[in-house]
């Protein structure tokens, strides 16, 4: 967890000469706290957050950035928060903008943010801005999108770095576009929240909001990015379900400890006044932390419960209430992990439960760890580090929490129900796949008249093995429901969903609620359709499939680079004239080493490589893209160049030009960053172009890689 900040932070600055700075100044912008406020709702309720903690040198100037966030409660008005926490020089934003989301970097109708009823602000070091109201209709669990300029050269960034959401730049030079709607100037990408901490409304039906305290889990690791299923996430998603809702907050930071705390990330009690106590509206703080001060930390159990008490006092101190989280499992992460460890944990535990510091628990701990061995986590909710969960993870720990203890959301839904298995794989022509769904009565009273209803794509099928109704369910009791799903017979390959509702009534009243998973529809091997044509040159049978625009590689093969040349490819003749482009997207790898490679590659004559003009693009688990090249024409891939994390979704991209080659990739296809450019001297005449994968099993032997693209094209 720790290892997420190093090497990503270049400049920091010590959390505790900025504590009195950043005190002051929002104690003199944020409302009163809940103690003050217990009769009346606060005038403004934080909806969004995201906790500062570290700074960069962006190295750019005239610029615009835009950054989307998922809204938890709604409202008539809206405002942002600035903070340029972290930096040691003033930052001056000279045009903002919010609006809803348009989709990606569009945005559907940027509204003017004004600060102090100026266009712009400047913050200096250690300080925050917050803008003036805007009227906008933002309903609970909407995008919104904030847009910032900033001219001349920005020197520094105060960021939240793990965002787990796409943020969009303009390039360097590139200008104000705050009041774009559309989103064609936005063209570079990264996923770190740059002086956004906080998006607050009013007008709306909140009764106060949650603050989640915590360390990475909370942050989001390993959830699905661009997707919002941290558990903050799927909390928000439970109480918009309730009469009167309630914003929910992340604070979460990679990394972070109660008992101590390093440049760039304060500890839990360094940073409560920041980023729980003075937050807009704030009834209630669930402190979900623990883990890294037992694991790496070095702390005893002793002085986790020691920081745990002082951080409840002083929220109580405040008025707020404090769910006390109880640490997760994490044998396996690592080598962290020992009995000693382990006591400590149980003891923590133990108080968390038991302790009578805290209004509530929630165990989280119990939700994910496996039964037949509680030092670790269940598979079904492992994301396979062995310390954070899984998206289905993510949604156990939200569904943990009981939303009458958190004193904000009110008259909330009884009854909850879920789906299962968490990730259910189809096959088009299979025999069906069952899919369970079950309601859980968790209040006290019975709810009657409880009805289920499977939702499937448009021309699937879905038959319940028995009825989807049931009279009543006595608090505590559950009921399933079997279903047989069967995909269309063109159903695509990759991801669909699945959902469930279900309605009940509780105290007179029609009450719903629902779930939903990621199937999995995968491809069975097939000939592919003419003008493709496939040729492999491994000694493991390769196989194919088509699907439309859709296709499949099953391959083995030792390597694909130097003096190796093993892969299998789905290819056309005569596709890529003297000067023009070959693009793919690949879905995703499957199935082999974390150097097996998927992407695309272009030759003279694909089946005899050593005819020239070879030249392959590819993304890797291990090595992140690799564009590859034979520079002297004896087919063997001799020249390198790429590297960078690994992603899926990828686009790639190989540009001829005659006898050079460039590079590029893009996580959406808009976006594009330049690999490289090589030059291939054999590059004669038209060349053929295909689709390319390689299990690079030379340390892995035996393995088949799967590999899946959605798109392929070639033009001139």
């Amino acid at each position: 967890m720790f290892g997420h900040l190093r090497g990503h932070l270049r400049e920091r600055r010590r959390f505790a000469a900025l504590t009195t700075a950043v005190a002051a100044v929002l104690a003199a912008l944020l409302p009163a706290t809940p103690a003050a406020a217990e009769t009346k709702q606060p005038e403004w309720t934080g909806t969004w957050a995201t906790a500062q903690h570290a700074s960069y040198d962006p190295g750019t100037s005239e610029v615009t950035v835009r950054i989307p966030v998922r809204v938890s409660a709604g409202g008539s008005s809206v405002r942002i928060r600035l903070t340029n926490g972290f930096t040691t020089e003033p930052v001056k934003i000279g045009h903002a903008t919010v609006g809803r989301s348009g989709g990606g970097s569009a945005v559907a109708k940027p509204y003017e943010l004004r600060f102090g009823g100026k266009d712009e602000v400047t913050i200096a070091a250690g300080e925050q801005a917050v803008s003036d109201a805007v009227r906008i209709p933002v309903p609970a669990r909407s995008d919104l999108v904030v847009s910032l300029y900033f001219p001349g050269r920005l020197t520094h960034i105060s960021q939240h770095w793990m965002g787990l959401q796409t943020v969009y730049w303009t390039p360097d030079g590139g200008g104000d576009h705050a009041s774009d709607a559309a989103g064609d100037a936005f063209t570079r990408t990264d996923s770190t929240f740059p002086f956004l901490t906080g998006v607050d409304v009013r007008g709306g039906d909140t009764a106060g909001a949650v603050v989640a305290l915590g360390d990475s889990i909370t942050d989001g690791a390993s959830s699905t990015a661009n997707a919002n299923r941290r558990w903050p996430d799927y909390l928000a998603g439970r109480l918009s379900a309730c009469s009167s809702t309630a914003g929910v907050l992340n604070e979460g930071i990679s990394g972070n400890r109660i008992t101590a705390g390093v440049d760039g990330n304060p500890s839990a009690l360094d940073r409560l006044e920041r980023d729980v106590l003075s937050q807009p509206g704030a009834r209630t703080v669930i402190l979900f932390e623990g883990v890294n001060d037992l694991s790496w930390g070095g702390a005893t159990g002793d002085q986790v419960i020691d920081g745990m008490k002082e951080i409840a006092h002083r929220a109580h101190a405040r008025g707020l209430r404090v769910i006390g989280a109880t640490v997760v499992p994490y044998r396996g992460w690592g080598d962290w992990w020992t009995e000693a460890k382990e006591a400590d944990r149980q003891k923590v535990n133990t108080f968390v439960r038991d302790g009578g510091v805290f209004d509530d628990y929630a165990d989280f701990d119990k939700a994910v760890r496996d039964p037949a061995d509680p030092t670790r986590y269940a598979a079904a909710f492992d994301s396979g580090d062995h310390l954070h969960p899984n998206d289905t993870g993510m949604k156990a720990f939200a569904d943990a929490v009981d939303l009458t203890t958190l004193g904000a959301g009110r008259d909330c839904p009884s009854a909850r129900v879920r789906l299962t298995p968490y990730l259910p794989t189809l096959q088009v022509g299979g025999d069906g796949t069952e899919i369970t769904s079950t309601v859980t009565n968790t209040g006290p009273k019975t709810v009657t008249q409880v009805s289920t209803r499977l939702d499937v794509p448009d021309g699937w099928s879905a038959e319940p093995a028995d009825s989807a109704r049931f009279r009543s369910l006595a608090p505590g009791d559950s009921a399933t429901v079997t279903w047989t799903v069967t995909p269309a017979a063109d159903a695509a390959w990759g991801t669909h969903q699945i959902g469930v509702r279900t309605s009940f009534r509780q105290d007179g009243r029609t009450r719903r609620d629902s779930d939903s998973v990621d199937a999995t529809v995968t491809p069975v091997p097939f000939a592919v359709k003419p003008p493709y044509l496939t040729t492999a040159t491994t000694t493991e049978e390769a196989q194919y499939a088509q699907n439309g625009d859709q296709f499949a590689i099953w391959a083995g093969g030792q390597d694909l680079s130097g003096w190796k040349d093993e892969k299998a490819a789905v290819y056309l003749a005569d596709a890529v004239p003297p000067s023009g482009t070959v693009t793919a997207r690949v879905v995703g790898q499957t199935g082999s080493g974390p150097s097996a490679k998927a992407g695309i590659a272009v030759a003279n004559d694909l089946t005899a490589p050593e005819a020239g003009g070879y030249a392959v693009l590819t993304m890797s688990k291990q090595y992140g893209l690799e564009f590859l090249t034979d520079s002297d024409g004896d087919g063997r891939l001799d020249t390198w160049a790429g590297g960078g994390s690994s992603y899926h979704p990828a686009w790639l991209k190989l540009v001829r030009d005659g006898s050079a080659y460039t590079a590029y990739a893009s996580p959406d296809g808009t976006a594009w960053q330049q690999v490289a450019t090589a030059t291939v001297p054999s590059a004669t005449g038209t060349g053929e172009a295909g689709m390319v994968a390689s299990a690079v099993n030379l340390n892995y032997p035996g393995q088949t890689t799967t590999a899946l693209f959605d798109s392929f094209s070639t033009h001139e």
